[in-house]
């Protein structure tokens, strides 16, 4: 169920900015004008996203232990951040928005101070290696081919020493173009060699078909921070 801004917002009725095939979206106008209304913010659904939920409950535990440092790149409204806290972990969730971290803060008032502002590509020195698990859903592929490298290079050193970094995002056979999104789907060899590029090795990576209508191909893929010493590995099936 989509959910209300419970504090004043731009007033509802004002136009949403349309969405321009070939560009990224505008996410702050986005946010601001929605009035509070969650419906009108075409990604979020007010749930966690379910490849998420799938990963905790089966991988989750075995690689990273109960109050462990995790990192939510692109919180939005926070509901994936919202399912990571309840699980017990300690989590920083951030967005490049100020209205939707302050709406995160506001839907979730008793871990406020888990959600911040802050650009992916100009992370808070502290922030650098920190994280025992980093979680990366649908940021790289909102942007253009040509910024995706920028974006991965700023995930990328979110993630710590012996750290991991899920990764949940639109498949397609073959990589897309400009005129393709937003947002823009990305290929397996595509995911793999960003986060080779940076230093992390493939861990698992797996493509899936998702319950939309009609379903739409998803990429769910697990890298690890590697020594500089140690070879990248292949993906396991």
């Amino acid at each position: 169920m989509a959910s209300t801004l419970p504090v004043t917002a731009p007033t509802a009725g004002t136009a949403t900015p349309q969405i321009r095939p070939g560009a990224a979206p505008d996410f702050e106008a986005i946010y601001a004008t929605a009035g509070g209304d969650a419906s009108r913010i075409p990604w979020s659904d007010g749930i966690p996203n379910p490849a998420l939920v799938t990963w905790l409950d089966t991988v989750g535990p075995s690689l990273v232990r109960c109050g462990a440092r995790v990192a939510v790149v692109g919180c939005g409204l926070g509901e994936d951040a919202r399912e990571v806290i309840r699980r017990g972990y300690e989590v920083t969730a951030f967005d490049l928005s100020p209205t939707a971290v302050d709406w995160a803060r506001a839907l979730d008032p008793e871990n406020a101070s888990c959600y911040h502002c802050a650009n992916v590509t100009a992370l808070p020195p502290r922030w650098v290696h920190r994280f025992d698990l980093v979680v990366e859903i649908h940021t790289i592929q909102s942007v253009p081919p040509e910024q995706r490298a920028g974006i991965m290079g700023g995930i990328a050193r979110l993630v710590g020493t012996n750290g991991h970094l899920l990764v949940i995002c639109r498949g397609c056979e073959t990589p897309a173009g400009l005129e393709d999104g937003p947002p823009w789907p990305l290929t397996e060899r595509e995911l793999i060699d960003l986060g080779q590029s940076n230093g992390l090795a493939i861990d698992t990576v797996h493509a899936f078909d998702d319950h939309e209508t009609p379903p739409q191909r998803r990429i769910r893929a697990q890298f690890r921070r590697v020594a500089r010493d140690q070879c990248v590995a292949e993906p396991k099936c």
